[in-house]
């Protein structure tokens, strides 16, 4: 027999809304937290239109426009907002759990150790998303390209998570690791390349792949973050099940690192119209995700003793930005900081 969880999705985004409107589509019983009043009433009345790989669709979910709006206790809680709000809608969210409830982190880079640390690892759920998506106005949601769930538990029994496995298989095909951690770090290497690199360049990822220079630091981000995984004693598996950054980075012989620029080139030609999502941000006058992607590596490296100068000047740059002491421009890519 099919578990029934009465579920809460934060956050009315491309990543939460779809997740939303397809749980309630499947006969799910969800709840969206929406920022604003008007979106819940949007999502409330007329529905979510989720276009894209899928087909298209209209889905009204009931929703709110905050936490505190909620009632009663939720079974599973999907956390989909920035990484940096994170915190205070896990803490916002206190009163609605349960002492059994499983809460998903849906943010990109890491985020479990925060979440932990307001809702307890007992409760804390990672989570990989392996599909794109994208917002064009409120409640108009574009699924952009198919994918997976993986989802582990960062303490307690993995077997726990077969309801939240079997829930979330409606929205995408789901699966549940025991090496969450890892996982997630494999997302985060690559989401530390794409969109540092974009968010400093305003290029797209096809533009700036061309470039000999975006490949070199792209190659050294990655470097890095491998440095930090051996230093952690964690094996980063491949991202996707494609992207091996061991045998990528193997070898420092003229044919490798030909090898190394051919295979960046090509990730460039394939997502050639893929923009940064810190550079979205940017352009919309709002923070980054920064510290979570090569901030978190620069940190980590820190406390261990591994040095990453080019994630921690990547860091850097991208706060100036959004102080406005630096515009957004290609010539950030020639900053000696980040190598010859």
């Amino acid at each position: 027999m099919k578990t029934s969880l009465r579920t809460v999705v934060i956050g009315a985004g491309a990543i939460g809304g779809i997740t939303a409107a397809l749980l309630r589509q499947s006969g799910q019983d969800v709840t969206l937290v929406c920022k604003h009043p008007e979106i819940a009433a949007l999502a409330a009345g007329r529905g979510l239109h989720v276009t894209g790989v899928l087909g298209g669709m209209t889905v009204s979910v009931p929703a709110v426009a905050s936490v505190a709006e909620l009632t009663g206790t939720f079974d599973l809680a999907l956390i989909a907002t920035k990484a940096y709000d994170m915190p205070a809608s896990a803490r916002a969210l206190l009163p609605f759990l349960k002492e059994n409830t499983l809460v998903l982190s849906l943010q990109n880079g890491i985020c479990t150790d925060a979440l932990a640390e307001v809702i307890g690892p007992e409760r804390t759920v990672g989570c990989v998303i392996g599909w794109g998506a994208t917002m064009h106005a409120p409640g108009e949601l574009e699924m952009t390209s198919t994918g997976e769930f993986i989802i582990g538990r960062i303490s307690g029994d993995q077997a726990k998570l077969e309801p939240v496995r079997e829930a979330l298989s409606a929205v995408v095909p789901t699966v549940v690791s025991d090496r969450i951690f890892e996982e997630l770090y494999s997302k985060l290497i690559v989401n530390s390349c794409i969109t540092s690199l974009g968010a400093v360049s305003g290029l797209k990822l096809g533009e700036m792949l061309r470039r000999l220079r975006a490949r070199r630091i792209f190659l050294t981000i990655i470097g890095e973050a491998m440095a930090v995984a051996h230093a952690l004693r964690i094996s980063v598996p491949p991202f996707g099940g494609r992207l091996d950054y061991e045998k990528l980075m193997r070898g420092a012989s003229p044919l490798d690192r030909f090898r190394r620029h051919t295979m960046i080139f090509l990730v460039g030609l394939k997502y050639r119209n893929l923009k940064s999502s810190s550079l979205q941000s940017l352009e919309r006058g709002r923070p980054t995700e920064i510290d979570y992607f090569n901030g978190y590596i620069a940190a980590k490296g820190e406390a261990l003793g591994v040095p990453c100068p080019v994630n921690r000047r990547l860091t850097d740059m991208v706060r100036e930005i959004e102080s406005g002491k630096r515009p957004i421009r290609p010539e950030n890519l020639l900053d000696e900081a980040l190598g010859r």
